[in-house]
C-alpha cells in the first residue's frame, strides 16, 4: 500500500506561482509511476502531470511551459510547481501513485485561481 499526503493549495490571482507538495510513505522511486490529477467541479479528473520510475514524464498539454512535476527520493516528496496560473486552472488537485496493479490517491488539495 502507499498513503499520500498533500499540501500547498490555496487562492492565487492569475499570473501567480504555487508549489503543491505528496508525501508518499514509501520510496517515491520504488513506485511504478507517480502524478498529478484535478478535478473541476462539474468535470472528469483529468491527468496533469506525471512520471515513471522508467524515467519518462508527460505533461497535459494545457500545462506545458507552465507546470514542472519533481521528485525528491530523500523526502518521500513529490512536487508539482506551477506557474503563470490561469482561472481554468482552479480545481482540486490529487496526488496518484501507481504501484504494482493499483492506484491510490490523495485526499485532495483545492487549488483557486482567481483576481
Amino acid at each position: 500500500q502507499v498513503q499520500l499526503v498533500e499540501s500547498g493549495g490555496g487562492l492565487v490571482q492569475p499570473g501567480g506561482s504555487l508549489r503543491l507538495s505528496c508525501v508518499a510513505s514509501r520510496t517515491i522511486f520504488s513506485i511504478n509511476a507517480m502524478g498529478w490529477y484535478r478535478q473541476a467541479p462539474g468535470k472528469q479528473r483529468e491527468l496533469v502531470a506525471r512520471f515513471t520510475s522508467g524515467g519518462s514524464t508527460n505533461y497535459a498539454d494545457s500545462v506545458k511551459g507552465r507546470f514542472t512535476i519533481s521528485g525528491d527520493n530523500a523526502k518521500n516528496t513529490v512536487y508539482l510547481q506551477m506557474n503563470s496560473l490561469k482561472p481554468e486552472d482552479t480545481a482540486v488537485y490529487y496526488c496518484n501513485a501507481h504501484y504494482w496493479m493499483y492506484d491510490y490517491w490523495g485526499q485532495g488539495t483545492q487549488v483557486t485561481v482567481s483576481s
